[in-house]
C-alpha cells in the first residue's frame, strides 16, 4: 500500500444470505464530497464539428457539437449538496419548515419528461449532485414524481422527477399505479421550463417523439420546451445527431427556421457517408430579444482538424433569411401525424450515465431562473422521506439483479429504522415475493444475490446520508 492512500472498505461476505454493509465514515464523507459520476472527455468528433455553422439556435447545445468552446460559468456549480437527514422527523421539520431566503432569491421549476428509461432519474440525479432518484436499465424505475432541490448561491432549480409517459396498456402490463399516468400532466402543471429526453442511443425511438409526450406538449404550449439529446456517447455515427435534430425540431429552434444541407461527403469506404450543416435562418439582427443564441462568433477550437474559421465563411454566405416561425396549437389529428415539436426554444446533447455536459445544461437552468422566493430551505435537496429514499435504491438494484417482470412483484417492508450508538444508520426491510422460485432467484447461489443487493444499496444510502449504514435484507415468500 502506498503512503497516504486510504485502505479499502471492507466487503460484507458474499455467500452469506444477508449481507451488512459497513464503511468508515471517513471513507463515506470523502467519496460524498467528490463528483457523483467520472465525465470524460468531448463527445462529438471535431471533424463533425468543423461544419457546424456559429449561427445555430442554440448558445449551448448545438455549439458544443460543433467544437465552439463554451463560456466559462458565472457562478460556482461546484458547491456540494447537502445530505439528506435519515430521520423522518428532521426531514418533515426541513420541508415544513420557512424556506430561508438570500437577499435576491431566484427560483426555476423544472419538469423532466420523456420516454421511459430515457434518463430521466438519471439527469436528474446529476443536476442534484447525488444520487437520489433509483436509476435502472428496466424501464419504470421510478413510480412517482418527486422533487429534488439544487441551491446555487441566490437561485434555486427544483426538479420534477416523473415517471416516464406511458399508455394504460403498458401500465398494465407493468402493474403500475394510475397516479404514474397523471404524475407526469400534474409536473408540466407546475413547470416553469420542461426538458424533454430523448434517448438517442434507441435506434427505434430516437427518430420521432411519442405520442404521450407530443400530447403533454401541445397541451402546455406556453411552457418553453428544451430538446435534450442523452446517451449520445453511444453513438458511433455522430452525424446522427444532425439528423435526429431536424426531424425532432421539424427544422425550428427558438421560433427560427433552420437551413440544413450536406456540405461534405466522405470517401465510400468510410462509416459517416455525409456530414450536415446546422444554421439558424435568421441572422443576429433579427433575433427575438431574450434569446439565448449566440449573438458573436466564437473564436474556432484549437486542435481541430480542419479551418473552421474559412468554413463558416464559406457557409454562412449562402444562408438565407426567413421570418420567425408562429407556434400553432395541435389537434389530436395534427398529433398523430407529427414526429418533432416546433417550439424547442434550445437543444442540448449530453450523457447523463457520466455527466458529459451536465454542467453545459444546469448553467443554462440558472440562466433561466427568475426573481422569487425560494419554495425549499437551502438544506433540502429531496421531498422524499428518508425512508421512501431507501426504498426506491433497493428497488432499483432488484430490477437490476432480477428478471423479466418478477421484479415487480417484490413487496418491501421495513422492519426497522434506527440510529446506532455510534451515529450509524440501522436498516432492516424484508422483500416479499408472491413465489418460490422467485425466492429462490432473490437469494441466489448461497445467497450472492441478496448480498450483493444489500452490498450495493447501502453504499448508495451512505452517499446520500453521509453516515456508516448497516442494511439488512430478508427474503420471504408470502403466505
Amino acid at each position: 500500500m502506498r503512503a497516504g492512500s486510504r485502505p479499502a472498505p471492507r466487503r460484507p461476505n458474499m455467500a452469506a444470505p444477508v449481507a451488512v454493509v459497513r464503511a468508515a465514515g471517513r471513507a463515506v464523507r470523502a467519496a460524498a464530497v467528490g463528483p457523483l459520476l467520472p465525465g470524460p472527455a468531448r463527445l462529438l468528433a471535431p471533424r463533425a464539428a468543423a461544419f457546424l455553422s456559429r449561427r445555430s439556435g442554440s448558445s449551448s447545445a448545438l455549439r458544443n457539437i460543433l467544437g465552439i468552446p463554451a463560456e466559462k460559468p458565472s457562478r460556482a456549480l461546484g458547491q456540494h449538496p447537502p445530505p439528506v437527514a435519515t430521520s423522518k422527523k428532521e426531514q418533515e421539520r426541513l420541508l415544513q419548515g420557512k424556506p430561508d431566503q438570500p437577499q435576491n432569491p431566484r427560483v426555476l421549476r423544472i419538469a423532466i419528461i420523456g420516454a421511459p428509461n430515457a434518463g430521466k432519474s438519471t439527469l436528474s440525479n446529476q443536476l442534484l449532485g447525488r444520487k437520489v432518484f433509483p436509476v435502472s436499465k428496466k424501464v419504470h424505475t421510478t413510480r412517482c414524481k418527486a422533487q429534488g432541490v439544487a441551491t446555487y448561491e441566490d437561485t434555486q432549480l427544483i426538479i420534477l422527477d416523473t415517471p416516464g409517459l406511458t399508455s394504460p396498456f403498458k401500465a398494465k402490463r407493468h402493474r403500475l399505479d394510475e397516479a404514474m399516468l397523471m404524475d407526469p400532466w400534474d409536473s408540466m402543471k407546475h413547470a416553469d421550463l420542461v426538458l424533454v429526453l430523448v434517448d438517442v442511443s434507441d435506434h427505434w425511438t430516437r427518430n420521432s417523439l411519442s405520442r404521450e409526450v407530443l400530447q403533454c406538449l401541445s397541451q402546455f404550449p406556453q411552457i418553453p420546451s428544451v430538446l435534450v439529446l442523452n446517451k449520445v456517447d453511444l453513438l458511433k455515427k455522430k452525424f446522427v445527431l444532425l439528423q435526429l435534430v431536424t426531424e425532432l425540431t421539424e427544422g425550428i429552434v427558438n421560433g427560427k427556421k433552420l437551413q440544413v444541407r450536406s456540405v461534405f461527403t466522405q470517401n465510400s469506404s468510410s462509416s459517416a457517408k455525409s456530414l450536415q450543416e446546422i444554421s439558424q435562418a435568421s441572422p443576429p439582427e433579427n433575433r427575438a430579444p431574450g434569446s439565448c443564441c449566440p449573438q458573436e462568433t466564437a473564436p474556432a477550437t484549437e486542435g481541430s482538424h480542419l479551418d473552421i474559421n474559412s468554413d463558416v465563411r464559406a457557409l454562412e454566405s449562402g444562408v438565407v433569411t426567413e421570418e420567425p416561425q408562429e407556434l400553432k396549437c395541435c389537434g389530436p389529428r395534427d398529433i398523430k401525424n407529427r414526429k418533432g415539436w416546433p417550439g424547442f426554444q434550445e437543444i442540448f446533447m449530453l450523457a447523463a450515465l457520466h455527466g458529459e455536459e451536465v454542467d453545459t445544461l444546469k448553467q443554462y437552468l440558472l440562466t433561466q431562473a427568475k426573481p422569487g422566493p425560494w419554495l425549499f430551505h437551502s438544506g433540502v435537496l429531496t421531498s422524499q422521506s428518508p425512508q421512501e429514499i431507501c426504498n426506491n435504491i433497493i428497488r432499483e438494484k432488484i430490477l437490476e439483479y432480477l428478471p423479466q417482470e418478477v421484479p415487480y412483484g417484490v413487496t418491501q417492508v421495513t422492519e426497522m429504522w434506527e440510529e446506532g450508538p455510534s451515529g450509524e444508520l440501522l436498516v432492516v426491510q424484508n422483500l416479499v415475493v408472491p413465489r418460490k422460485s422467485h425466492m429462490m432467484m432473490l437469494i441466489g447461489r448461497g445467497g450472492s444475490v441478496i448480498s450483493r443487493i444489500a452490498q450495493e444499496a447501502g453504499l448508495d444510502l451512505m452517499n446520500v446520508f453521509l453516515c456508516e449504514v448497516r442494511l439488512k435484507l430478508k427474503v420471504e415468500m408470502k403466505s
